[in-house]
Formats: C-alpha cells, sequence, structure tokens
C-alpha cells in the first residue's frame, strides 16, 4: 500500500475504516429493512409494533451515523452507502419480528468482524468505540427474543391482541 498524507494522518486503520464502512452499509440497509417493517404494520394499525419498527429505524439510522462520524474523526473516509433488496413483503406479524431477529443476528456478527479486524491490527481505539456496539447488539437481540416470546405466549389470540401486548420503543 502506497502511503500519502492523509494515510499518515490517519488514526484509524484503513482495514477496519474497511469493514466499519461495510457497517455502515449493514446499519443502512437494517434502518430501511425496519421502515419496510414498519409500513406493513401501519397498513394494518398495528400501532405498537408500526411505532416499534419506525423506533428501530431511527436508531439503525443513528447507528451508521455514528460509525461514519467516528471514520471521519479518525482521518478515515466515510462512505454513504447504496441501499438495495429491502424486502416489502411479509407473511405476517410473527414473520416481521423473525426477520427482526435474524437480521439482528447478522448485525452482531458484523459488529465481531469489525471488532476482531480492530484487534488483529492493534487499533485501540476502534476496538474501544466497537465495544459500546457489542453491549448494543446484546439488548437488541434480547428485545426481539422477548417479543417472540409474547407470540408463543399468545399463540391462537387475534392479532391486534398480541400487537396490543408488544412495545412500542
Amino acid at each position: 500500500m502506497k502511503t500519502t498524507a492523509i494515510r499518515k494522518q490517519m488514526t484509524i486503520h484503513p482495514e477496519v475504516m474497511d469493514v466499519l464502512n461495510e457497517q455502515i452499509a449493514m446499519e443502512m440497509h437494517a434502518s430501511a429493512s425496519y421502515l419496510a417493517m414498519a409500513s406493513w404494520c401501519d397498513q394494518r394499525e398495528l400501532l405498537n409494533s408500526k411505532s416499534f419498527f419506525y423506533k428501530q429505524a431511527e436508531e439503525e439510522r443513528e447507528h451508521a451515523m455514528k460509525i461514519f462520524e467516528f471514520i471521519n474523526d479518525a482521518g478515515g473516509a466515510a462512505v454513504s452507502p447504496e441501499v438495495h433488496n429491502v424486502n416489502n413483503d411479509f407473511e405476517s406479524l410473527r414473520d416481521i419480528y423473525e426477520r427482526s431477529l435474524e437480521q439482528e443476528i447478522n448485525v452482531t456478527q458484523s459488529i465481531y468482524k469489525c471488532f476482531k479486524k480492530a484487534r488483529s491490527v492493534d487499533d485501540y481505539a476502534s476496538e474501544l468505540f466497537l465495544q459500546w456496539f457489542v453491549n448494543e447488539q446484546v439488548e437488541e437481540e434480547d428485545t426481539m427474543r422477548s417479543i417472540l416470546d409474547v407470540f408463543d405466549l399468545m399463540e391462537g389470540m387475534p392479532l391486534k391482541m398480541i400487537d396490543e401486548r408488544l412495545p412500542k420503543e
């Protein structure tokens, strides 16, 4: 790799910057996915789920922005991603929450990949920065699993009644 004046001024390791830019794209895709889920719920008057997914969409965007700003603050170059292949078709409310859990697990694995990369190249600032995301993902997955538990407990109940038992935020 050719060393340039910009590279010399970077606090962030270039390999970490690359995986963090991939993470930005993943977070923005998750945000768009949650918007699609919110829309599906909104069309069916599932008000708690609608509110929950609008909030999740905003949270994922905030995560992307946090990483975006970190890269730039560390002298790197954050890249604004394109978002493609967002699913807008869902079988049921339970399907949406199952996909949400799957999405959160994928985000967790990607955060771990970033964390491992930072550790492997001794990028201590990035490793410390990513610790917040590691903890956040534990919370995100737990929230989705808890919501799916409500579906199991209320199996056979009307969808509106289940939605009323789900968190808004």
